[in-house]
């Protein structure tokens, strides 16, 4: 398996997706005539359900001029593909598209043309134009919007290596994620996730994240993201890398010997729902969930969230949510984590 792998080093090119990134579309010698000359921002951090505001500010207004803002798609950023979000003049705004709903301008001062985007979601994350239009002048600043997220892997019950591209994506949605990007992954990986079992991303390649090189994984070379590169979607199987935000419930844990279907009925007669691999990876990253017994979720897998790692908790020095796979429903007995 790991004969075909390339090793991504980390090298100053790996950190561009993080750094600063509130930038003019424009050389810094062609200066900015109506936009704000934007110093360096750190990028925009929000989490699922949350509200953020991606700046933008004019320096001064044109006689006739409208402001546009457009989400880019991550391929192709710096060529000019776009998803229309908002076009505004001084009198009035339209907007477009899936999310125009969510989104307005802040309108803090008259020259304030800063984009207002409510109720976050998992996709929302990415590349953001604001542009301004006068005549056939026009200028503008990209703004970056991440996602404060949880990226976990996911294998089907079936084993290893049993998921197609669009099963992948299917699975992560239906464990409350989304497939990860891969700078997701790749902070995923700066973080402490080491696995070396390879998934699919949302672009349709294929990686694993090493910290600690050994031979089952790849040999012993460098730590790094490995990459198998663009797969077949709809022919090669592989597992797949999901990232999840928190959620607006919580989670909780049912001490018992239940079978599957008794862990179901538990957290029925507490008026919640076994919860959802997504859902328990955000209550231990975002609420430091930390429970040293196995439960079911919904998906028929036993796992435990740990933030204080200790000895008679698995033994492994690092926090994660350790798993149990998918055991027999009818002969296993754990407790069962809760949804609500």
């Amino acid at each position: 398996m790991m004969n075909c792998a390339v090793i991504l080093l980390l090298t100053s090119s790996c950190f561009t997706w993080s750094s600063a990134i509130y930038t003019s579309n424009r050389a810094a010698s062609n200066k900015l005539k109506y936009l704000l000359e934007p110093p360096v921002y750190p990028e925009v951090v929000g989490r699922r359900g949350e509200n953020v505001t991606l700046p933008c500010i004019l320096k001064t207004k044109p006689s006739h001029y409208k402001v546009k803002w457009t989400k880019l798609q991550p391929e192709h950023e710096h060529v000019g593909q776009e998803n229309i979000i908002m076009i505004s003049n001084s009198h009035a705004f339209k907007q477009y598209g899936h999310l125009g709903p969510r989104a307005a301008l802040r309108r803090a001062h008259a020259m304030d043309a800063s984009l207002k985007l409510s109720q976050l979601e998992l996709l929302d994350g990415g590349s953001y134009r604001c542009e301004l239009v006068n005549g056939i002048e026009d200028e503008s600043v990209v703004v970056s919007l991440r996602i404060e997220g949880v990226v976990f892997p996911y294998q089907s019950k079936h084993g290893r290596y049993k998921l197609t591209f669009q099963e992948a994506k299917d699975v992560c949605v239906e464990q409350d994620g989304v497939l990860a990007s891969y700078s997701q992954l790749y902070r995923a990986w700066t973080e402490g996730l080491d696995w070396c079992n390879a998934g699919w991303l949302d672009d349709g390649t294929v990686h694993y994240p090493i910290i600690t090189a050994r031979p089952a994984c790849g040999g012993e070379t460098l730590p790094g993201i490995r990459s198998y590169g663009p797969k077949d979607k709809k022919v090669d199987q592989f597992d797949a890398f999901c990232f999840t935000s928190q959620t607006s419930g919580s989670v909780s844990y049912i001490s018992g010997s239940f079978s599957f279907e008794q862990a179901e009925r538990a957290c029925k007669h507490q008026g919640a729902e076994l919860a959802l691999v997504g859902q328990l990876y955000a209550a231990w990253r975002f609420q430091k969930y930390d429970q040293c017994d196995g439960g079911w979720l919904r998906d028929g897998s036993v796992r435990f969230p740990i933030s204080n790692p200790r000895e008679r908790c698995g033994g492994i020095p690092e926090a994660g949510v350790r798993s149990f796979g998918f055991p027999n429903r009818m002969k296993h007995l754990y407790g069962a984590y809760c949804y609500r």
